[in-house]
């Protein structure tokens, strides 16, 4: 075990030991006093402290947000913009979009005190951001074409003793698990807010986010579930699944446009793209008192809520958490029981 007493946020106990931080202070490197999340680089060396567990990383898994905004600003030069950014943070935290993703791998070791329940040998995927996992990349991600947010690595993250990681289920192909649980909170938030009657909106409702809040949707009792989608091609492959009532295309960033497609406001829109500039055009097509559920880690949060308060809109906004009990189980169950889901899925991976 690592002896950390070089780090000003770990605090020596009476019996000769340390005490590390539960929620990752002790890894933060600079600036001081700020959480993981927040920090500009994290210590991501490979000795554990008390309650920490160290993962021999397979795959990385970018958000949706954050591939697009690397793939289109260096092209071919992707792959090494995200090792340079994983070099200089420590962690792989996309300094544009403020977003990260998450991992999949193999339990290598667990500290006695960690109370995570994992054991070495375990498959797992950290239900926690990239944006505050430590990380270090080894193989230079060499086995990586840079067309896909799936990324083959070899390395090591660490999880805190307040991290989030599940073992991964033996039914499905890890890339399919791995997107099914990168997207976990989605449908998870989307049935706590539904009710039964409601008409529900989900844009970009054929991608992987969008297409189980659509399932999580029906089965929390919504009557009418409208998708919407950018493209024909999009909008067939919907169709064929079954998941929506209507499905409509419109541009998510043409505000006009978007309400127009979408019709009678809902009660309930889910945002589920990848791009900014969606933020007015969802809050049009939501009817006064109702919600919008913001997933898209490219929203603009000022955007948002300016906006509503210049078309004088009396709509709830939420933050896609990330995170609610029970979400990689629901996710899974969702994609095990709607064939449709699962057709989207495998459609983005053939």
């Amino acid at each position: 075990m690592r002896e950390p007493g070089d780090s000003p946020m770990a605090v020596p106990r009476e019996d000769g030991g340390w005490t590390a931080s539960p929620v990752g202070l002790h890894r933060v490197l600079s600036p001081a006093g700020v959480l993981p999340q927040a920090a500009e680089r994290l210590d991501a060396s490979p000795g554990l402290w008390p309650g920490e567990v160290r993962i021999r990383v397979e795959r990385l898994n970018l958000d949706a947000a954050s591939f697009r905004q690397l793939s289109e600003t260096y092209g071919d030069g992707v792959r090494a913009e995200v090792l340079a950014i994983i070099e200089a943070r420590g962690k792989m935290h996309n300094p544009v979009t403020g977003s990260g993703g998450m991992l999949v791998g193999v339990v290598d070791e667990v500290t006695p005190e960690s109370p995570l329940g994992l054991k070495p040998g375990d498959r797992v995927a950290t239900l926690v951001s990239l944006t505050l996992t430590p990380l270090r990349i080894t193989d230079g991600l060499a086995r990586w074409d840079g067309r896909s947010e799936q990324v083959p690595a070899e390395g090591h993250a660490i999880l805190f003793a307040r991290s989030i990681a599940a073992v991964l289920p033996e039914d499905l192909p890890m890339p399919l698990a791995l997107s099914v649980m990168d997207v976990c909170g989605a449908p998870a938030l989307t049935r706590r807010v539904v009710t039964p009657g409601s008409v529900v909106a989900v844009i970009g409702a054929a991608g992987k986010s969008g297409s189980l809040s659509l399932a999580a949707a029906r089965r929390a009792g919504a009557a009418k579930l409208i998708g919407v989608v950018p493209h024909a091609r999009e909008a067939d492959a919907l169709t064929a699944a079954g998941l929506a009532d209507e499905v409509v295309v419109a541009d998510a960033r043409d505000p006009v446009a978007l309400a127009a497609a979408v019709g009678t406001p809902a009660d309930v829109t889910v945002v589920c793209v990848d791009v900014p500039g969606c933020e007015h055009g969802s809050i049009l097509a939501t009817r006064d008192g109702g919600t919008v559920v913001f997933f898209s880690m490219a929203t603009s949060f000022s955007a948002a809520a300016l906006g509503a308060e210049g078309l004088a809109a009396d709509v709830t906004m939420l933050v896609g958490n990330g995170y609610a009990p029970g979400h990689a189980d629901l996710a899974l169950d969702l994609f095990r029981a709607e064939p449709g889901v699962r057709r989207l899925f495998e459609g983005r991976h053939a």
